[in-house]
């Protein structure tokens, strides 16, 4: 990576993968080779007092590797995309104007799509305009919306079957709360990608046996209650001005342990609880990797189900990144 402007763009990383796979154990390794600073993409981790049950590196590993956007929210605070990108942007243009690289490894997705896709400034549904216009389509039809849609923003109406009600309705909806299309508010959100700014390279850590990836999270869990993940909780619920409604304590394990502090979960349900709960977030993290573009998937296994070593796992990721 001695060339960090490609086509007069700096280079930037993303490093995803689903939770427990190994990221951040990469992310340091990859500063201990590459010019790199990190940025973490985690909507737990930006909480300060949610420290073991988020796997929030420990204060010795933030020491020698820095992480930007850690503990920058009390957990009674909220944390948005539309936040996380600014915050995000920011630090990238900072380490960029330093000569070096961020490296941006986590695994809340919908920051990383905030960061790739932008982020429209697209009104909210106007109640008594969608009355109207569905209305009109009860008298007319959604073929005579789609020609009037044709009218005002051609490009959108020509993707859409005549009677997309749902798409239609938008449309016509956006083009009359602001007077323009759809299709031009896309396009300019687009333009507000990441990629356009800088030479992006993607990359996630993926299980190629689930079993071995439901294995690891729940040996990590065990080991988060065994490092005083409770205790953790409870110096939350004692602060007073904390409930299980508020982002910080609806992250996954910080719930099933508060619910089990509330006399609702026993131990061992609090514990199937977490685990399961961090199954599905994997889950949800998979599903939305295998349809991420431009991304390149490190394995932990190889095709014979042979665990691959840490250092092999470097070597891939520097050499697609070299």
């Amino acid at each position: 990576m001695s060339d960090h402007l490609r086509g007069g763009k700096p280079r930037a990383i993303f490093l995803m993968g689903p939770t427990a796979s190994g990221k951040t154990d990469l992310a340091m390794a990859l500063a201990d080779r590459l010019p790199v600073e990190l940025i973490s993409v985690d909507s737990a981790l930006v909480y300060r007092g949610l420290d073991i049950g988020s796997a929030k590196p420990s204060p010795e590993e933030l020491a020698r590797y820095p992480h930007r956007l850690i503990d920058i929210c009390d957990p009674s605070e909220s944390y948005s995309a539309g936040r996380f990108r600014r915050d995000a942007l920011a630090a990238m243009d900072e380490i960029a104007a330093a000569g070096r690289v961020p490296l941006l490894v986590g695994g809340t997705m919908l920051y990383f799509r905030a960061l790739l896709e932008g982020m429209a400034q697209l009104p909210e549904a106007d109640p008594a305009i969608r009355a109207e216009i569905e209305a009109r389509a009860e008298r007319e039809g959604w073929p005579a919306l789609h020609a009037e849609l044709a009218e005002v923003d051609p490009e959108l109406a020509a993707d859409l079957h005549p009677n997309h009600s749902v798409r239609i309705e938008r449309g016509l909806e956006v083009y009359r709360l602001t007077g323009v299309p759809l299709s031009q508010l896309r396009r300019e959100q687009a333009r507000d990608s990441v990629s356009e700014h800088y030479d992006l390279r993607q990359l996630a850590l993926l299980p190629r046996d689930r079993a071995l990836l439901h294995q690891r999270i729940a040996t990590r869990f065990r080991r988060m209650l065994e490092q005083g993940f409770i205790e953790e909780v409870q110096a939350l619920r004692d602060r007073g001005d904390l409930h299980e409604d508020l982002p910080a304590i609806r992250a996954v394990g910080y719930r099933q342990v508060w619910q089990y502090l509330d006399g609702r979960l026993t131990y061992d349900e609090m514990v199937d609880a977490g685990i399961a709960a961090t199954r599905q977030l994997a889950k949800r993290q998979l599903t939305w990797l295998r349809r991420w573009p431009d991304l390149a998937g490190i394995y932990a296994q190889d095709v014979d189900g042979r665990v691959r070593k840490n250092d092999e796992i470097l070597a891939e990721a520097l050499k697609f990144l070299a």
